[in-house]
């Protein structure tokens, strides 16, 4: 997935989770922060950001913050919509006779819906953006909302679907993800009880430039499972 535009800036603070001020070049702008995590780690005053501009004039903030640099150089994409935009180019390669988005399933709405060779798959995506020591991490804040996706698809998977979780990581050099017990104890464990119940975990590494987020070859692999027609 591509950014229409992108300008550079410098990060400043975070007022709340929805917005933050940056700063391009003499100037002070209220951004638009495309995800409501704590990004700790990561927003921090005079990071390197990059944001891209609304064509929408009824809009507040004029940019959108989707991608900031780490202190360690590691250029990471934030934007919580680029996750399912990326599944979406990547299951475009993948022979999938149907794909449908927001699929009602139980008490939720899944990601994607999938049909290949007569079989049924589930599968709801996560994005990752927290990163310690090359390895990447999920939630960086508690998330109910994840753990109930995790009961899901083990129903789902019980019911006959392939139920799938896959992580887009939004940053070069990490091809894994655990799960952040530190922050979120629960999520763990009903990771943990999901994958023995059969939820196949599925990792899809991304190579991030300042306007762009895709799955690298690698990644392609990762779903050798599924079966063909």
């Amino acid at each position: 997935m591509r950014y229409d535009n992108i300008t550079r800036a410098e990060f400043l603070d975070r007022p709340n989770r929805f917005i933050a001020h940056a700063r391009i070049g003499d100037r002070t702008e209220t951004v638009h922060v495309k995800n409501t995590g704590r990004c700790k780690e990561l927003l921090l005053p005079g990071a390197e950001v990059w944001l891209t501009a609304s064509d929408n004039p009824a809009r507040r903030t004029k940019y959108d913050l989707v991608a900031v640099r780490k202190a360690n150089g590691r250029l990471i994409n934030i934007d919580s919509q680029a996750p399912n935009r990326v599944a979406t180019e990547w299951l475009a390669s993948q022979g999938c006779d149907r794909v449908l988005p927001e699929f009602p399933y139980g008490d939720s709405r899944i990601d994607f819906y999938m049909e290949r060779g007569g079989e049924k798959f589930l599968m709801e995506v996560k994005g990752c953006t927290l990163e310690m020591d090359g390895v990447g991490y999920f939630p960086d804040a508690p998330t109910e909302r994840g753990v109930k996706h995790l009961r899901e698809l083990m129903k789902a998977k019980e019911a006959g679907f392939h139920a799938i979780l896959a992580f887009v990581i939004q940053m070069d050099g990490v091809t894994e993800v655990r799960p952040n017990v530190e922050t979120h104890p629960a999520f763990g464990a009903a990771l943990a009880e999901a994958k023995q119940a059969g939820v196949e975990i599925l990792f899809l590494p991304c190579h991030v430039e300042p306007d762009s987020l895709e799955t690298v070859c690698a990644a392609r692999e990762r779903l050798a499972d599924m079966p063909e027609k």
